[in-house]
C-alpha cells in the first residue's frame, strides 16, 4: 500500500524554514504543505502566495496549498505562476465550485476539494468526476496542534467505498492531529496521504526523527 507525507510548514520555525524544508526533503516527505488562511474563512491570517515563491527555489518537493479563504478562484494564478503543484479550497468556501475546478484544472494543477469535519461527504459526491484529490479535516481548520478527531477514520472509509464504487480516480488527503501514533491507522483506512505539523516540526526530535516515526507507524499498520 503506497502513501505520501505531507510536512505542514504552519508549525515550522519560519526564521529556518529554508533548512526545515530541506531537511523535509533529505527524510523522505513527498511535499510541503502549505497552509493560507485570510482571518475571514478561519479567524488565525498566515500568509499569502508569496511563501510559495520563497520556497519554490530550496526544495523539489510537490508544493501542496491548502487555502482556507473566501473567494479563493482570487489566488489560483498567482499560485500556479509561483510553482504551486496543487491547490486545495473547501466546498464550504466558494459559491462557484465547478468554475473554480474548472479554472484549476485549465491551469494545469491538482485539483483538490477540502471539507471539514462537520461536512458530510455527500456535499463533494456532484464534484468527484472533476477533481484529483478530497482533503479530509481531521481537526476543525485554523490552528495547528490540535487533537485527531477519531470520527474521522469512518468519514475516510465511507468516501474511499465510495470512489471505488463509482470508479473514480481521486486521492484522499487527511489533514490534522496527524501523528506517529494515528498515521498508519489513517492509510489503512483508506487515505492516500497524510499532513503533519507538530508532530514533523517540535522540540522533542529532529524533524528526520520524527517523519521516520510517522514512516515507521504506517509501515507497522499497513
Amino acid at each position: 500500500m503506497s502513501y505520501k507525507i505531507f510536512p505542514s510548514i504552519l508549525s515550522a520555525d519560519f526564521a529556518n524554514l529554508a533548512n526545515e524544508v530541506t531537511e523535509c526533503e533529505s527524510a523522505g516527505a513527498t511535499g510541503i504543505h502549505i497552509d493560507i488562511m485570510d482571518g475571514q474563512f478561519v479567524p488565525p491570517i498566515t500568509f499569502g502566495p508569496m511563501i510559495v515563491k520563497s520556497i519554490k527555489p530550496v526544495t523539489n518537493l510537490i508544493l501542496d496549498i491548502h487555502l482556507m479563504v473566501i473567494d479563493p478562484n482570487r489566488y489560483f494564478h498567482e499560485l500556479r505562476d509561483f510553482g504551486a503543484d496543487s491547490i486545495s479550497f473547501h466546498v464550504e468556501s466558494s459559491n462557484s465550485i465547478k468554475a473554480d475546478l474548472d479554472l484549476l484544472s485549465d491551469l494545469g494543477v491538482k485539483r483538490s476539494l477540502a471539507i471539514n469535519p462537520d461536512t458530510p461527504i455527500n456535499q463533494i459526491v456532484p464534484f468527484l468526476s472533476q477533481i484529483d484529490q478530497v482533503l479530509i479535516m481531521s481537526v476543525n481548520p485554523g490552528y495547528g496542534g490540535q487533537r485527531f478527531i477519531s470520527s474521522s477514520i469512518d468519514k475516510i472509509a465511507d468516501l474511499k467505498n465510495l470512489i471505488n464504487e463509482k470508479k473514480f480516480s481521486v486521492e484522499i488527503q487527511v489533514d490534522g492531529g496527524i501523528n506517529a501514533g494515528n498515521a498508519g491507522q489513517v492509510i489503512l483506512a483508506g487515505a492516500d496521504s497524510v499532513v503533519a505539523g507538530s508532530a514533523v516540526f517540535n522540540t522533542y526530535g529532529s524533524i528526520s526523527n520524527n517523519i521516520n516515526k510517522i514512516i515507521s507507524n504506517i509501515k507497522r499498520e499497513v
